[in-house]
Order: C-alpha cells, then sequence, then structure tokens
C-alpha cells in the first residue's frame, strides 16, 4: 500500500508518519509538505533512511504539485493545514488559501488517479462552542457553526470532501478532533508554550479569564484513531475523535502543569483575551468506540507528564524552533496584546 500523507512534517503528520512506518513496515509513505513555519524535517530525522519513506516538497495548492506526487498513491491522509485559530485572526485569507483551496486541488487529483481512500483531518472547531457548566458534546451529528477564520476554513474544506463523496463517487472518511499534544508540537498551542516557557524561566499566558474548556487529546491516540478508521472506517462516515470524559479549564491544565514541574502560579500571566473566543469544546466518541473500538489510552495527567519528559529531553528542538519568526509572533501576540 502507497500513503501520500499531506503535512507530514507538521505536528499530528510527523507522528502518524512515525507511527506508521513503525506499525506498518510493509507500507509506503509519501511525506508531501510546503515545510512553511510549523513543518520541520527533524521530526522524521530517525526514518529519513528508510527505503519505504520518502519527503516531497510542494504546496497543496498547486495542482501541478498535488498530480505527480499522487501517482500510484491508494491512500490519501490529509493533515495538511493552517491550523492556528490567532494566526487566522490576524491573516484569514491564507487561511482560505491553504485550508479550503488546497483541499479542493487534493480531491480533484484523487479523483483523477481513482484512490481508494481520501482521509481527512478536520477538528471539533467546526461545531462552534458548547456552554459552560453544561453536559453537551459535539458528535457527528452536530450542526456546523465555525466563529474563526480557521474553523471556517476548515468546515468549507470538511463540506468539499464531502461533495467530492456525494457528486463523484470518492471514496472519504472524515475524523473531527479535539486539541492535540505531545511530542513535536509546535510552541505556539497552550500546552507546548507552557512547557516550554516554563523550562526558559518565562511567565505563562492564559487568555483571561481561563475558564475556556478543551477536550484534550494526545497525538497518539489521535493516530491510533486515524488507523482504525483507515483499516475499518465506512465509506463516507465522519467520526469524532476525543480524548476526555470530564472537563478540565485551560487554567487548571496549566495548573497541573505548574505542579507536575515543580512549580506554583506565580509564573501564571492572563492576558486580554483573544476576539470570538469560544468557551467550550467537550466530544462525544461514542461512535468511533462502538463501531470500530477505539478509546483514549493516555490519561490528561498522564499525557502531560510524556509531553514534559520530552520537551525536557528535546530542548534543542524546540529552541531552534522558538527563535527567529516565531518570536516575532510571540512578541506580537501576547506581549503587545
Amino acid at each position: 500500500m502507497k500513503l501520500l500523507v499531506t503535512g507530514g512534517a507538521g505536528f499530528i503528520g510527523s507522528n502518524f508518519v512515525l507511527y506508521w512506518l513503525a506499525h506498518h513496515s510493509e507500507d509506503v509513505v509519501v511525506n508531501f509538505d510546503a515545510l512553511t513555519y510549523a513543518g520541520n524535517l527533524e521530526n522524521l530525522k530517525s526514518v529519513e533512511k528508510n527505503p519505504q519513506y520518502s519527503f516531497v516538497k510542494g504546496d497543496i495548492t498547486n495542482p501541478q504539485d498535488v498530480e505527480k506526487a499522487m501517482q500510484g498513491v491508494n491512500i490519501v491522509v490529509h493533515f495538511a493545514a493552517e491550523s492556528h485559530v490567532d494566526r487566522s485572526i490576524m491573516d484569514p485569507s491564507t487561511f482560505v488559501r491553504t485550508n479550503v483551496l488546497g483541499t479542493q486541488v487534493l480531491l480533484e487529483a484523487a479523483k483523477k488517479v481513482g484512490v481508494k481512500k481520501f482521509h481527512h483531518v478536520s477538528t471539533d472547531e467546526v461545531f462552534g462552542s458548547l456552554e459552560l457548566g453544561s453536559t453537551e458534546k459535539f458528535s457527528e451529528t452536530t450542526p456546523y457553526n465555525p466563529h474563526s477564520p480557521y474553523s471556517a476554513s476548515k468546515a468549507g474544506s470538511d463540506h468539499l470532501v464531502r461533495a467530492y463523496h456525494d457528486t463523484y463517487g470518492l471514496p472519504i472518511t472524515i475524523t473531527n478532533c479535539s486539541n492535540n499534544y505531545g511530542p513535536y508540537h509546535f510552541p505556539e498551542k497552550l500546552f507546548s508554550l507552557t512547557i516550554t516557557n516554563i523550562l526558559e524561566g518565562k511567565k505563562v499566558p492564559v487568555y483571561t479569564p481561563g475558564n475556556h474548556v478543551r477536550d484534550w487529546l494526545y497525538v497518539e491516540d489521535h493516530v491510533r484513531a486515524i488507523e482504525m478508521v483507515l483499516q475499518k472506517g465506512k465509506d463516507g462516515e465522519t467520526y469524532c475523535i476525543g480524548g476526555m470524559t470530564q472537563d478540565v479549564s485551560n487554567l487548571e491544565a496549566v495548573k497541573m502543569i505548574l505542579r507536575l514541574m515543580g512549580k506554583d502560579d506565580s509564573s501564571i500571566e492572563l492576558v486580554k483575551d483573544r476576539p470570538g473566543h469560544d468557551v467550550r469544546y467537550a466530544i462525544d466518541w461514542t461512535k468511533i468506540n462502538t463501531e470500530l473500538g477505539w478509546s483514549p489510552s493516555v490519561s490528561l495527567e498522564e499525557g502531560l507528564q510524556k509531553t514534559i519528559a520530552w520537551y525536557t529531553e528535546h530542548r534543542d528542538w524546540w529552541m531552534d524552533v522558538k527563535s527567529g519568526t516565531y518570536a516575532e509572533y510571540y512578541t506580537k501576540q501576547y506581549q503587545e496584546r
């Protein structure tokens, strides 16, 4: 089997590539990535000489790049996306171009070459926001109600994937996942930013008032879920993937990280909230559990311990990432608010 993995040098994509090559050594994996700010081939250094793996630099919005990379491919696993809400508020056009147009270009090429499956990796943010303190959760039947340019662009890509299935018969599956964390996470997201800032002796910015709730999913649990969908998922179906069974606020999660790293709450710095900030996400992952047998295996505290250990042991990786253009972005996003 030959897989084309878009965005394979990014956070979730690289974790998927490493996992797939370790557990499906007979398969060929092509990593197709434009190497934007969040793409890092250092993530895949351990497999760069693996004869079953290859890297192709290219842009998913470029039909020529995509059609060339798609030749002989059986399965497409589409991770490539602009994914940070704060950046989408600064520059919505980039998100529309990559997430909507890029997905359409991939779908057209997949239709043309006749892939056996096109798996689209999406987000729970397309569903909007839930009320704090409620027991309501997102599921596969929740209406779409995106609130940010990022989530709106991902909603558009989801609709295009379904349209190519219904109109052209392209075999597809979609997963809508909650917030991932773990190794190789670009240090602009809450957990990776918190851990690396603590290791640097810096304050940890938390959006006021800190009561926002996310459904945290350890990245390897997410990768296992995608594996099950690729192997057993039904054509045309969507599966929601979450990692939690109870609500934990962002402030509580940051305090947990501080405790695990031997720090107190004085490291926290509440900053001005961002526009249109969704207050609560929660996922009902019953469908993928009952139909495919998947459930999260890593608790939040265990996952945070693993993640803290990884960032502690890979200081060179994240120090390189946090230099240069990222430092400029960090200043603009948090210190000027």
